[in-house]
């Protein structure tokens, strides 16, 4: 519990700007690890040099930090919120277990950069989104995909 309140902290000035923070996770993520860019169909004809500050980028980035402040609030109980993005993710995007754990890392470094986001804190965040990483990729077992 005292993890999630050490990022839940913090959480209030990533919520302040979902958008602006969202999308520069995903703006991130695409130019520090290109191949995750293919995986947004959406997305995936974006020129690199076209990706800041892009409308629709910012508008999924501010989808998936509202998912990951529902999951941090949840405070480890999160099987209800979890399932089903790992339904669809496995189903339908078919995302793999690896592009979550990169993303992990650039949550950190965004919140670390955007909301001040203390050592204990990044410890906190990295424990807390390997547990929610590994749940996940038991969905993952569950339904039968193998990323």
């Amino acid at each position: 519990m005292a993890d999630f309140d050490s990022i839940l902290k913090f959480w209030a000035v990533v919520e302040q700007d979902l958008a602006g923070n969202g999308g520069l996770v995903l703006t991130r993520l695409f130019k520090k690890h290109p191949h995750t860019q293919q995986l947004f169909p959406k997305f995936k004809t974006i020129p690199q040099s076209k990706l800041d500050n892009n409308a629709d980028i910012n508008a999924h980035g501010a989808t998936v930090l509202a998912k990951l402040g529902e999951l941090l609030k949840a405070k480890g109980n999160h099987a209800n919120i979890l399932k089903p993005l790992s339904v669809s993710h496995a189903t339908k995007h078919k995302v793999t277990i690896e592009n979550f754990k990169l993303i992990v890392d650039i949550i950190v470094d965004v919140m670390v950069e955007k909301a001040g986001l203390d050592a204990p804190g990044q410890k906190a965040l990295r424990d807390v989104l390997g547990i929610v990483v590994d749940d996940m990729q038991a969905n993952y077992r569950e339904i039968g995909f193998d990323g």
